[in-house]
């Protein structure tokens, strides 16, 4: 969403300059025009009429930008509002598995029927999840240390070939694209 405000507002900028450019340009061309017909007063209407045209054109220039900018960033709300909103309708039916897995829980003592219903509940919102582009990150014990994806919580003693590698994963970390939503938070060999 950030990257999507700062695109807006960089193409926003961008449009400002080359609107602001165009007006000095338009300026410049009649202050030059009035300059060069001072000496022939009788061209004076025209340059008072053509001064009225670039004024109209500078007006309706500025208010088409300002309706742009105005559009643009109601459609960057609706964006943003309608994201979480398919988000949020593809959790509620795992929010309704939660609660009747809590509902027959009071009710039931056969422990791995629990157990089955709230694995079928996290495979339902790993798919969920999924679908919309969050992806768990695949770190294991003995993989390099890469800073970039990983977040050290400690180093620990540890055997000769675990040096500098990832010795626990404590959470395991998930991108959303090609950014990173969370780094995976690791236990590393310590270097002897």
């Amino acid at each position: 969403m950030k990257e999507t405000k700062e695109k807006v507002n960089k193409e926003s900028e961008v449009i400002e300059e080359q609107e602001a450019k165009s007006n000095e340009e338009q300026v410049n061309e009649v202050e030059n025009e009035e300059k060069e017909d001072d000496a022939d007063e009788s061209s004076e209407p025209i340059l008072e009429e053509q001064l009225g045209e670039a004024k109209d054109k500078y007006l309706r220039l500025y208010s088409e930008f300002e309706n742009f900018r105005r559009r643009t960033s109601k459609e960057k709300l609706d964006l943003i509002s309608t994201a979480n909103k398919d988000l949020m309708s593809d959790l509620i039916p795992v929010l309704d598995d939660f609660e009747r897995a809590m509902s027959a829980s009071e009710s039931s003592k056969d422990i791995k029927a629990l157990r089955e219903g709230m694995v079928l509940i996290q495979n339902k919102l790993n798919k969920s999840l999924e679908n919309r582009g969050l992806k768990k990150m695949e770190v294991k014990k003995g993989d390099e240390f890469d800073d970039e994806k990983h977040e050290a919580i400690t180093q620990i003693p540890s055997e000769k070939d675990l040096e500098g590698k990832i010795v626990d994963v404590v959470e395991p970390g998930y991108t959303l694209g090609d950014s990173i939503v969370r780094f995976a938070k690791v236990v590393v060999g310590a270097k002897q």
